[in-house]
């Protein structure tokens, strides 16, 4: 984090920047109530635990609430074993209840693209428009549509702090699906961008990624993203499968690259999109996949494995 983006920080509020399989903890401490702003991947929960318990976060204090963005698995995955350490209520967007409470798989990008999640229950849903008090600060919620549709951002006007979840990142934002997928998202993702741009915001803290204050150079970034995707559905396609490609190798730390092609093949994502755009036998698939990141260096082949960056 930069030393500017530091010192616009108040001292109750602290962010643990994770990585690309847990999205970001945001801490909010108050003598009223600890709130937590989203709370990573099942595979890093612990780690997530020994945070919140650690002498940055609360110790042994209570935990009041647990607050989430937007229901995705890097997002959510330590929902449930926060709830059975704290006891503490769970607060989602309002259009993401009633997906959580029939637990479907496909819309949470779960086991459609081979993601895990513990199940949970909501206790509070919060509507876009309201504020709410966390961490003796005031923060307004505003609707964040495209990348998850029922998303949620969280803006402190008093410190001009934006908590944006995966609707703005540094370079970018999260996935959004293509229109022959889901028309409404990349226009949503492009007024999602527009919204944010009229909000007095001097830090971002993203979903992913260390706490920035260049927000209109990240704009520009992601309005530029917008527009290449917008401009061809096939790149806007392989973008997704990738972002979910990386994703699966990081959870996994290795991928045979000779099972590489099956498992296009039987997750469903893969699949689906395959026929949609691609047309492809799965092993051509597997192959255009990896080398576009390769390209980028955000992966690599080792002895008939596939590996993340940096392993």
């Amino acid at each position: 984090m930069s030393d500017v983006a530091r010192r616009l920080l108040p001292p109750q509020l602290h962010v643990f920047v994770r990585d690309w399989l847990s999205a970001n903890n945001v801490l909010l401490r108050s003598r009223d109530g600890h709130v937590l702003v989203d709370s990573g991947y099942v595979r890093h929960a612990p780690l997530t635990l020994a945070l919140i318990a650690s002498a940055q976060g609360i110790g042994d204090a209570p935990l009041a609430r647990l607050v989430n963005t937007h229901c995705h698995s890097d997002h959510i995955g330590g929902n449930a074993a926060i709830r059975a350490r704290y006891g503490c209520p769970i607060a989602l967007p309002e259009c993401e209840l009633a997906i959580i409470e029939v637990w479907d798989e496909k819309t949470l990008l779960l086991g459609y693209c081979d993601q895990r999640a513990d199940r949970f229950g909501a206790d509070e849903i919060i509507r876009a428009g309201e504020t709410h008090t966390w961490g003796d600060l005031e923060w307004r919620a505003h609707a964040a549509p495209g990348h998850d549709m029922g998303a949620l951002v969280f803006h402190n006007p008093e410190h001009g702090i934006l908590i944006s979840g995966d609707a703005l990142w540094e370079n970018g934002y999260g996935l959004v699906m293509p229109p022959e997928v889901d028309a409404a998202a990349l226009p949503a993702a492009r007024a999602t961008l527009e919204m944010l741009g009229r909000l007095d915001v001097r830090v971002v803290i993203p979903g992913h990624g260390e706490p920035f204050t260049d927000v209109d150079a990240a704009l520009d970034r992601s309005f530029s993203r917008t527009a290449a995707l917008e401009a061809d559905s096939g790149r806007a396609a392989r973008h997704v499968l990738k972002a979910l490609l990386t994703f699966a190798l990081l959870d996994k730390q290795r991928m045979p690259l000779a099972e590489l092609p099956d498992y296009l093949d039987r997750v469903g994502v893969y699949r689906d999109f395959n026929e949609r755009f691609f047309h492809l036998p799965a092993a051509a698939l597997a192959d255009l996949l990896v080398g576009e990141l390769e390209r980028v260096g955000a992966v690599r082949r080792a002895g008939g494995w596939l590996l993340p960056r940096g392993a």
